[in-house]
């Protein structure tokens, strides 16, 4: 039962919380320049791994009630009729008082590390629980409400650390969720049952979220090029070199596209498009090399020759 409860918060989906960490990142915020070198920026990351470790835990309270309100459309899915509570392998009952300590305990932590970052996070909670019940089941608006809680991640983790988040890391994020968003509707419109399991996915057609894919995908690099080569990102960074990062954003975007499609050489496996990311090396190795190639851009990074 407990590993039946751990599965039900979903760790691997906790994954999309790192953007709660982005304005720390893009801040400088991370290292500290010491006589004996580069230092970690010990009350700063602190805070933002608090603040990250908040929205995790909110996340698995939202994942447990989502799987109480979808029970029954989660019974007759190939692949969610598996999940814990589907499955009856933990009791609703059990579930319900897993998620209201969890959204206690989150809260409570999230006050103390400050009240916008508390009221961020209450939004959040409320947004997801609408999501949940009514605001899924409307087709775009749907996607469109997973767009703004990632915007809320980001603004979030700036009011926990006490950093200035730009316009173009929220266009970014809220664009590139979108990208996310529709990809997920794309996946799950290839399985079998599908307006049964979503009633949003009735209003979809494969070509229609190809559509808003190749869209939301072009924006996405578009507006990435445009903030790595502005004015005022390259004198912020003292570098006009963080442009050679989008190559790496390029080949995500698309790789994204031939997870989803079932192109990337076996099929739809996984019951989330995040579960398809984890599992492709290629995916996993680029987004690495892009926070390899940002850190050492953004924080000025050499390797030693002594």
């Amino acid at each position: 039962m407990l590993a039946g409860l751990i599965k039900t918060i979903r760790p691997h989906q906790w994954v999309k919380n790192l953007f709660v960490m982005a304005p720390m990142f893009f801040h400088k915020d991370v290292f500290l320049s010491t006589p004996a070198g580069p230092a970690l920026n010990l009350l700063v990351t602190g805070r933002a791994l608090a603040a990250t470790g908040v929205f995790c835990l909110l996340a698995g309270a939202v994942y447990t009630i989502n799987d109480l309100a979808d029970v029954e459309a989660d019974r007759i899915h190939p692949v969610k009729r598996y999940r814990p509570i589907a499955s009856r392998e933990v009791p609703e009952a059990l579930a319900w008082l897993m998620a209201v300590l969890l959204v206690v305990l989150s809260l409570g932590i999230g006050f103390l590390l400050h009240w916008k970052f508390f009221i961020c996070a209450v939004i959040y909670l409320c947004q997801n629980i609408a999501y949940t019940f009514k605001l899924k089941s409307i087709a775009v608006l749907d996607v469109a409400f997973i767009s703004f809680g990632f915007v809320l991640r980001v603004l979030a983790g700036g009011f926990a650390t006490d950093t200035q988040v730009s316009t173009y890391m929220i266009a970014c994020t809220a664009l590139l969720a979108l990208f996310l968003g529709f990809g997920k509707r794309r996946h799950e419109l290839s399985g079998e049952n599908a307006g049964k399991q979503r009633a949003a996915l009735k209003a979809y057609t494969p070509m229609g979220l190809n559509v808003l894919l190749a869209l939301t995908g072009g924006a996405t690099v578009v507006t990435y090029i445009a903030y790595t080569i502005d004015p005022v990102t390259c004198a912020f960074f003292n570098t006009k070199s963080l442009w050679l990062t989008a190559p790496f954003t390029i080949f995500g975007i698309f790789r994204f596209l031939f997870l989803v499609s079932g192109r990337a050489g076996r099929g739809l496996k996984s019951e989330s498009p995040t579960q398809e990311m984890l599992r492709d090396v290629p995916f996993v190795l680029n987004l690495v090399l892009w926070v390899v190639m940002v850190v050492a851009i953004v924080y000025r990074l050499r390797p030693s020759l002594g």
